[in-house]
């Protein structure tokens, strides 16, 4: 299995689970930083080129409800999205009640500031970013998308990652030409990841946002496309507005 991290691909080390004698907390070293996994899909720099450019639409008729209930079980795996991720993104993680509540672990290091960031559930200082903003997708054709292929976008981890929650918070609903982390080693990750979410889902740019895409990978032009996440469309069961 191979995760991103910084500027590239690396190998992730294989999972430790450890049983703690208490029965209500289990451990293990993860941490992924990023979508995963990565390496099959080409040159990241070239793929941009494969994306429509047209104008921002307006964010009228927005609201995060268009993209479903958040964090929604997608995938079946009882378990839901938001945990999902901090499984796969933090070390260390500890859960209570079972294996899929996190209740600690660390952002070693959150890939947006380059920090060390401890997460404790319910004081946390980690959020779950959606790369592509879900504002951001509204206004490059996911208002045109049936409720399903919304809902998948806001739960696919292709297009999901654990940061520093005061960094994400400055991002708002920014795209490449707007915001890039301040973290510049993480920058061609970070980009290759959009351009791969705007090409799964056929997300449109602007030509501002593709010039931004291209300054950035020129900088890294080996760096890979990451491939893989969720289908395109949810699940018949789950429900949009």
């Amino acid at each position: 299995m191979t995760r991103l991290r910084g500027g590239g691909a690396v190998t992730a080390a294989a999972v430790t689970v450890l049983a703690v004698v208490t029965g209500c907390t289990d451990t293990h070293t993860g941490g992924g930083l990023g979508p995963e996994p990565a390496g099959r899909g080409g040159a990241a720099l070239t793929a941009v080129d494969s994306l429509t450019v047209k104008g921002r639409a307006p964010r009228t008729g927005y609201s995060r409800e268009r993209y479903g209930t958040a964090w929604a079980d997608t995938d079946s795996n009882s378990c839901d999205t938001r945990d999902d991720i901090l499984k796969r993104d933090l070390k260390e993680v500890r859960f209570t009640g079972g294996t899929c509540k996190v209740s600690y672990g660390l952002l070693d290091p959150d890939p947006y500031s380059g920090k060390d960031i401890t997460y404790r559930r319910g004081r946390s200082k980690v959020d779950i970013d959606h790369v592509v903003a879900l504002s951001d997708a509204w206004q490059k054709g996911a208002r045109y998308w049936d409720p399903g292929k919304r809902i998948a976008l806001a739960n696919d981890p292709l297009n999901l990652l654990a940061v520093d929650a005061g960094t994400n918070r400055g991002k708002g609903d920014g795209d490449a030409a707007t915001w890039l982390p301040p973290n510049k080693a993480y920058r061609c990750t970070y980009v290759a990841a959009q351009v791969a979410v705007k090409k799964k889902y056929g997300l449109w740019v602007t030509a501002a946002e593709r010039a931004a895409m291209k300054k950035v990978l020129a900088g890294c032009p080996e760096q890979k496309l990451p491939t893989g996440g969720n289908p395109t469309r949810a699940p018949e069961r789950f429900r949009a507005r």
